[in-house]
């Protein structure tokens, strides 16, 4: 079906009227018209919020244009077994076993083949032709990509430790000491900054794989410290709950 059509259908069977859809996406009842109508096609900002409205992803908001796989696992996507953030958004990058409330499920390469390899193999695929498809078909995936960059699992806990020391000698009045790095997803953690202007800006890449974390302010109150590294950059902001209020401390390229 085409996204009018997928709209409409949706709309339909949560038996809301376009008065009500519009209402609770913040538009006219024109603008839900002429997306029925094929007219126009909801705008980025509005299809992330008929995603959580109806529980589908925007891939299935748009006639399903894309053939989904988990880029961690290489398991083919639909609906059902998208993952999803913390805040119910759908992370069309992977599967909801591998990616679940915004923390991954896999962070060795070796751990994901056992796995699948015992829960693949049956009488038409043994476990060893199981591991040597995996073997071949993960370091092309996006999650496992930042893994091969760099050198393998050795050469990547040699870097993340090496990113550690580089935030801790930063010497941040309230931020307390770094012990450990998770891998995230750019979109999770991809704050609007305000610059001196007025205006807002993004850093980072939502579709890219970063190291980071939060951390309690070492002073107490509602703000958290927020660092962000990758090969190329440090940045440390601050934030409050659900990121709101977000400041840039330092961006500092490596």
């Amino acid at each position: 079906m085409e996204t009018k059509d997928i709209i409409r259908t949706l709309r339909t069977e949560k038996g809301l009227s376009q008065d009500e859809l519009a209402e609770k996406l913040f538009v006219t009842r024109q603008a839900v018209s002429r997306w029925e109508t094929g007219e126009t096609t909801p705008n980025i900002d509005t299809l992330k919020l008929l995603s959580k409205l109806f529980d589908v992803s925007i891939n299935t908001l748009l006639g399903s244009p894309r053939k989904l796989i988990c880029q961690c696992c290489g398991m083919p996507l639909d609906d059902s077994c998208i993952s999803k953030e913390p805040d119910g958004v759908f992370n069309e990058e992977y599967c909801k076993w591998c990616y679940a409330d915004g923390e991954y499920t896999y962070d060795n390469m070796d751990d994901l083949i056992d796995f699948c390899a015992e829960n693949m193999a049956n009488e038409h695929l043994t476990e060893e032709q199981v591991r040597a498809y995996m073997k071949e078909m993960l370091p092309k995936l996006n999650y496992w990509k930042r893994y091969t960059d760099i050198g393998g699992q050795e050469k990547f806990d040699e870097f993340k430790n090496q990113i550690i020391n580089e935030f801790n000698a930063l010497n941040i009045e309230g931020m307390p000491k770094v012990t450990e790095l998770n891998a995230l997803i750019g979109s999770f953690v991809n704050l609007e900054y305000p610059l001196p202007n007025g205006k807002t800006v993004k850093l980072l890449d939502d579709n890219a794989t970063y190291l980071g974390n939060q951390l309690e302010c070492e002073f107490g109150g509602d703000k958290c410290f927020g660092i962000i590294a990758n090969m190329d950059f440090l940045l440390v902001c601050t934030y409050e709950e659900n990121g709101e209020n977000p400041e840039l401390i330092l961006y500092k390229k490596r």
